[in-house]
C-alpha cells in the first residue's frame, strides 16, 4: 500500500551558524533548554531522544508543537514555502493596485 502525506502547514527555520534566529518559537526553545546551542551544531531534545542539527539543517516546529531537525534535501522534497501575505480582495482592483494605494 502507498500513502500520501497530508497537507499540513509547519513552521521552520534553517540553522545557519552565526545568523540571527528569526522565529520566536525557536528562541523560546533555546531559552527553555529544549534546543542547546553548541559551537557549530544544535542538540534538540525530542520525544525520540536527543537529535543533532548541523549547519544548513532545517529546524521544524510540527503541528503539535514538537521540534525536530530535518536535512536540507529531505526538507526540499517534503515542504514548499507558504506565502502568508494577506491578499486583499476589493472588486475592480487587483492586488498590485491595492498595494499602490497603501504606499
Amino acid at each position: 500500500m502507498k500513502y500520501r502525506k497530508k497537507a499540513v502547514v509547519i513552521e521552520a527555520e534553517q540553522y545557519l551558524v552565526g545568523e540571527v534566529i528569526e522565529s520566536e518559537w525557536m528562541f523560546n526553545a533555546i531559552m527553555s533548554g529544549e534546543i542547546e546551542m553548541l559551537k557549530n551544531h544544535l542538540l534538540i531534545r525530542t520525544l525520540e531522544g536527543q537529535m543533532r542539527a548541523d549547519e544548513g539543517d532545517w529546524i521544524i516546529k510540527g503541528v503539535k508543537g514538537e521540534i525536530y531537525p530535518c536535512k536540507p534535501d529531505i526538507f526540499s522534497m517534503t515542504y514548499e514555502f507558504v506565502d502568508e501575505t494577506p491578499t486583499p480582495s476589493v472588486p475592480g482592483l487587483d492586488y498590485y493596485e491595492i498595494r499602490r494605494l497603501y504606499e
